[in-house]
């Protein structure tokens, strides 16, 4: 596990940001830093749009250790405005309210506590777009 200072240095835990092939335009979140799967072209940084809708979710009950005081929580797999599609977790919903094709918007949330130390770590979640 990194050192938590390494956890604040990486902007696409608290952005949508991604990487974009500037060859045939496939995107990735997280980004990453060599060359496209589908391609082989050079990928350049982009910020993802911040809202979507959901094309499918789970339910989870039984947790790893660091989300264990999170049960249950939803994992939905959720498609951006451009066409991205990346796996988060839900916030602001509960389980029997959670529907599919339901639209999405980014939000900053808590992810859990990191260790002994009691430091909590932040990240993005979806939650119901809100307007």
């Amino acid at each position: 596990m990194p050192e938590i200072t390494e956890w604040r240095d990486r902007i696409w835990r608290y952005r949508l940001i991604g990487s974009r092939c500037g060859g045939c335009g496939s995107t990735y979140y997280p980004p990453r830093n060599s060359r496209c799967l589908k391609c082989g072209g050079d990928l350049e940084e982009v910020e993802l749009p911040r809202r979507g809708k959901l094309l499918s979710y789970t339910v989870v009950y039984q947790a790893p250790t660091l989300y264990k005081y999170s049960t249950p929580y939803i994992v939905g797999y959720i498609e951006l405005l451009d066409g991205t599609r990346l796996f988060a977790m839900l916030t602001d919903v509960e389980p029997d309210e959670v529907r599919v094709g339901m639209e999405l918007e980014a939000t900053l949330r808590k992810l859990y506590t990191y260790g002994e130390s009691g430091h909590i770590v932040y990240g993005v979640k979806f939650r119901p777009a809100v307007g």
